[in-house]
Protein backbone atom coordinates (compact mmCIF):
# COMPACT_ATOMS: atom_id res chain seq x y z
CA UNK A 1 0.00 0.00 0.00
CA UNK A 2 2.93 2.15 0.77
CA UNK A 3 4.60 1.63 -2.50
CA UNK A 4 1.44 2.38 -4.01
CA UNK A 5 1.28 5.30 -2.50
CA UNK A 6 4.59 6.27 -2.96
CA UNK A 7 4.31 5.65 -7.11
CA UNK A 8 1.16 8.06 -6.91
CA UNK A 9 3.19 10.79 -5.21
CA UNK A 10 5.94 10.03 -7.27
CA UNK A 11 4.06 10.30 -10.89
CA UNK A 12 2.36 13.59 -9.92
CA UNK A 13 5.43 15.20 -8.44
CA UNK A 14 6.96 14.15 -11.86
CA UNK A 15 4.21 15.74 -13.77
CA UNK A 16 4.81 18.95 -11.92
CA UNK A 17 8.63 19.02 -13.35
CA UNK A 18 9.02 21.52 -15.65
CA UNK A 19 12.89 21.09 -16.87
CA UNK A 20 12.28 22.90 -20.01
CA UNK A 21 11.50 26.36 -18.36
CA UNK A 22 14.42 28.63 -19.13
CA UNK A 23 15.32 31.95 -19.68
CA UNK A 24 14.32 31.76 -23.24
CA UNK A 25 11.52 30.54 -22.70
CA UNK A 26 10.57 33.06 -19.81
CA UNK A 27 11.80 35.83 -22.03
CA UNK A 28 9.03 34.90 -24.60
CA UNK A 29 6.44 35.05 -22.06
CA UNK A 30 7.24 38.19 -20.55
CA UNK A 31 7.93 39.90 -24.13
CA UNK A 32 4.58 38.62 -25.40
CA UNK A 33 2.65 40.42 -22.12
CA UNK A 34 3.65 43.07 -22.83
CA UNK A 35 2.60 43.55 -26.13
CA UNK A 36 -0.67 42.36 -25.39
CA UNK A 37 -0.91 44.17 -22.38
CA UNK A 38 0.19 47.59 -24.08
CA UNK A 39 -2.47 46.39 -26.85
CA UNK A 40 -5.33 45.99 -23.82
CA UNK A 41 -4.02 49.49 -22.13
CA UNK A 42 -4.69 51.24 -25.54
CA UNK A 43 -8.13 49.68 -26.29
CA UNK A 44 -9.14 50.71 -22.16
CA UNK A 45 -7.85 54.30 -23.30
CA UNK A 46 -9.02 55.26 -27.15
CA UNK A 47 -11.83 52.99 -27.49
CA UNK A 48 -13.39 52.72 -24.10
CA UNK A 49 -14.95 56.20 -23.69
CA UNK A 50 -15.09 56.76 -20.42
CA UNK A 51 -16.70 59.96 -18.66
CA UNK A 52 -14.22 59.76 -15.71
CA UNK A 53 -10.91 58.41 -16.79
CA UNK A 54 -9.46 56.58 -13.69
CA UNK A 55 -5.87 56.15 -14.10
CA UNK A 56 -4.96 53.91 -11.53
CA UNK A 57 -7.30 51.09 -12.82
CA UNK A 58 -5.07 51.64 -15.74
CA UNK A 59 -2.08 50.91 -14.37
CA UNK A 60 -3.69 47.56 -12.79
CA UNK A 61 -4.67 45.92 -15.97
CA UNK A 62 -1.47 46.45 -17.46
CA UNK A 63 0.47 45.12 -14.24
CA UNK A 64 -1.38 42.27 -13.74
CA UNK A 65 -1.01 40.21 -16.59
CA UNK A 66 2.91 39.88 -15.85
CA UNK A 67 2.06 38.49 -12.04
CA UNK A 68 -0.29 36.02 -13.76
CA UNK A 69 1.81 34.09 -15.98
CA UNK A 70 4.24 34.34 -13.19
CA UNK A 71 2.36 32.20 -11.12
CA UNK A 72 1.00 30.20 -14.00
CA UNK A 73 5.21 28.81 -14.83
CA UNK A 74 5.53 28.68 -11.01
CA UNK A 75 2.78 26.41 -10.92
CA UNK A 76 3.64 24.08 -13.66
CA UNK A 77 7.13 23.87 -12.08
CA UNK A 78 7.12 22.30 -8.60
CA UNK A 79 3.84 20.83 -6.67
CA UNK A 80 4.96 22.35 -3.81
CA UNK A 81 4.55 25.48 -5.19
CA UNK A 82 1.28 24.58 -6.26
CA UNK A 83 -0.31 23.48 -2.87
CA UNK A 84 1.14 26.97 -1.63
CA UNK A 85 0.02 29.27 -3.67
CA UNK A 86 -3.79 27.43 -3.77
CA UNK A 87 -3.92 27.91 0.10
CA UNK A 88 -2.40 31.23 0.05
CA UNK A 89 -5.05 32.65 -2.97
CA UNK A 90 -7.76 31.02 -0.89
CA UNK A 91 -7.41 33.76 2.16
CA UNK A 92 -6.75 36.53 -0.18
CA UNK A 93 -9.70 38.73 -0.13
CA UNK A 94 -10.26 41.81 -2.35
CA UNK A 95 -12.70 44.88 -0.76
CA UNK A 96 -12.41 47.66 -3.41
CA UNK A 97 -15.93 47.09 -5.31
CA UNK A 98 -15.98 47.60 -9.18
CA UNK A 99 -18.49 50.51 -10.09
CA UNK A 100 -18.65 50.26 -13.61
CA UNK A 101 -19.39 46.28 -14.83
CA UNK A 102 -17.22 47.50 -17.78
CA UNK A 103 -14.24 47.38 -16.07
CA UNK A 104 -14.91 43.35 -14.79
CA UNK A 105 -14.40 42.93 -18.76
CA UNK A 106 -10.99 44.22 -18.41
CA UNK A 107 -10.16 42.44 -15.78
CA UNK A 108 -10.71 39.44 -16.90
CA UNK A 109 -9.03 40.36 -19.88
CA UNK A 110 -5.79 40.72 -17.95
CA UNK A 111 -5.93 37.61 -15.96
CA UNK A 112 -6.67 35.99 -19.18
CA UNK A 113 -3.49 37.57 -20.97
CA UNK A 114 -1.62 36.66 -18.08
CA UNK A 115 -3.12 32.72 -18.02
CA UNK A 116 -2.38 32.14 -22.34
CA UNK A 117 1.26 33.43 -22.01
CA UNK A 118 1.96 31.35 -18.86
CA UNK A 119 0.87 28.09 -20.69
CA UNK A 120 2.56 29.74 -23.75
CA UNK A 121 -1.06 29.64 -25.40
CA UNK A 122 0.13 32.47 -27.28
CA UNK A 123 -2.06 32.33 -30.40
CA UNK A 124 -5.61 31.73 -28.45
CA UNK A 125 -4.61 35.00 -26.68
CA UNK A 126 -3.80 37.05 -29.68
CA UNK A 127 -6.92 36.00 -31.66
CA UNK A 128 -9.41 36.40 -28.64
CA UNK A 129 -7.90 39.91 -27.87
CA UNK A 130 -8.60 41.22 -31.31
CA UNK A 131 -12.26 39.50 -31.58
CA UNK A 132 -12.74 40.86 -28.27
CA UNK A 133 -11.49 44.36 -29.65
CA UNK A 134 -13.52 43.93 -33.18
CA UNK A 135 -16.51 43.23 -30.49
CA UNK A 136 -16.40 46.47 -28.72
CA UNK A 137 -16.06 48.41 -31.43
CA UNK A 138 -19.00 46.96 -33.54
CA UNK A 139 -21.01 47.66 -30.04
CA UNK A 140 -19.32 51.21 -29.16
CA UNK A 141 -20.60 52.22 -33.14
CA UNK A 142 -23.95 50.61 -33.21
CA UNK A 143 -25.23 50.81 -29.65
CA UNK A 144 -25.91 54.37 -29.93
CA UNK A 145 -27.51 54.24 -33.33
CA UNK A 146 -30.17 51.56 -31.72
CA UNK A 147 -30.56 52.43 -28.14
CA UNK A 148 -30.62 56.08 -28.11
CA UNK A 149 -29.98 57.76 -24.68
CA UNK A 150 -32.92 59.04 -22.58
CA UNK A 151 -32.81 63.10 -22.37
CA UNK A 152 -34.18 64.55 -19.30
CA UNK A 153 -36.29 67.94 -20.23
CA UNK A 154 -36.89 70.52 -17.10
CA UNK A 155 -38.84 73.15 -17.54
CA UNK A 156 -39.73 76.65 -15.63
CA UNK A 157 -43.22 78.08 -16.44
CA UNK A 158 -45.40 81.04 -15.29
CA UNK A 159 -48.14 79.01 -15.03
CA UNK A 160 -49.37 75.21 -15.66
CA UNK A 161 -48.82 74.44 -19.15
CA UNK A 162 -48.56 70.67 -18.71
CA UNK A 163 -51.15 70.27 -21.38
CA UNK A 164 -49.72 72.33 -24.16
CA UNK A 165 -45.88 70.78 -23.17
CA UNK A 166 -47.69 67.26 -23.28
CA UNK A 167 -48.89 68.08 -26.69
CA UNK A 168 -45.98 69.69 -28.04
CA UNK A 169 -43.99 66.22 -27.19
CA UNK A 170 -46.70 64.30 -29.32
CA UNK A 171 -46.44 66.17 -32.46
CA UNK A 172 -42.76 65.59 -32.29
CA UNK A 173 -43.16 61.78 -31.63
CA UNK A 174 -41.42 61.98 -28.78
CA UNK A 175 -41.93 59.14 -25.63
CA UNK A 176 -41.99 60.93 -22.48
CA UNK A 177 -43.17 60.28 -18.91
CA UNK A 178 -43.54 63.07 -16.68
CA UNK A 179 -41.65 62.67 -13.46
CA UNK A 180 -42.20 65.46 -11.14
CA UNK A 181 -44.01 68.95 -10.89
CA UNK A 182 -42.73 71.28 -8.28
CA UNK A 183 -45.15 74.39 -7.61
CA UNK A 184 -43.88 77.45 -6.82
CA UNK A 185 -45.23 80.58 -5.68
CA UNK A 186 -44.82 82.69 -9.22
CA UNK A 187 -45.18 79.11 -11.23
CA UNK A 188 -44.55 75.82 -11.67
CA UNK A 189 -41.32 73.26 -13.08
CA UNK A 190 -41.76 70.12 -14.77
CA UNK A 191 -39.42 67.23 -15.34
CA UNK A 192 -39.52 65.05 -18.70
CA UNK A 193 -37.45 61.78 -18.85
CA UNK A 194 -38.19 61.64 -22.92
CA UNK A 195 -36.18 59.98 -25.88
CA UNK A 196 -36.42 61.54 -29.20
CA UNK A 197 -33.51 61.67 -32.36
CA UNK A 198 -34.15 65.62 -32.96
CA UNK A 199 -33.79 67.10 -29.57
CA UNK A 200 -32.80 70.27 -31.15
CA UNK A 201 -35.88 70.40 -33.11
CA UNK A 202 -37.43 70.37 -29.73
CA UNK A 203 -35.26 72.89 -28.13
CA UNK A 204 -36.19 75.35 -31.06
CA UNK A 205 -40.52 75.06 -30.59
CA UNK A 206 -39.64 75.15 -26.77
CA UNK A 207 -38.18 78.62 -27.14
CA UNK A 208 -40.78 79.78 -28.85
CA UNK A 209 -43.97 78.45 -26.73
CA UNK A 210 -45.09 81.23 -24.50
CA UNK A 211 -45.01 81.05 -20.72
CA UNK A 212 -42.29 78.95 -20.70
CA UNK A 213 -39.48 81.28 -18.09
CA UNK A 214 -36.68 79.00 -19.16
CA UNK A 215 -35.57 75.10 -20.09
CA UNK A 216 -32.81 72.50 -19.94
CA UNK A 217 -32.62 69.57 -22.24
CA UNK A 218 -29.69 67.04 -20.14
CA UNK A 219 -29.01 63.96 -21.84
CA UNK A 220 -28.66 61.03 -19.55
CA UNK A 221 -25.78 59.15 -20.46
CA UNK A 222 -25.30 56.05 -18.28
CA UNK A 223 -25.09 53.02 -20.68
CA UNK A 224 -21.30 53.76 -22.00
CA UNK A 225 -20.61 49.99 -22.60
CA UNK A 226 -16.86 50.37 -23.34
Amino acid sequence: MMNWLNNVLETIGAQFSNANLNSIEIGAMLLMIMVLSLYEFLVYRFVSHRSFYNMSFHVSIIVIPFFIGAIVKSLQSNLAITLGTIGALAIIRFRTAVKDPVDIIYILWSVFIGICCGCSLYELCVYTSLLVTLILLVINIFAGKVFSNPYYLVINSSKDIEKEVNELLKQNKVRYRLKSRNYLSNGVDYVYEMRTRTPKELAKQLNTAECITKFSIVEFDNNDII
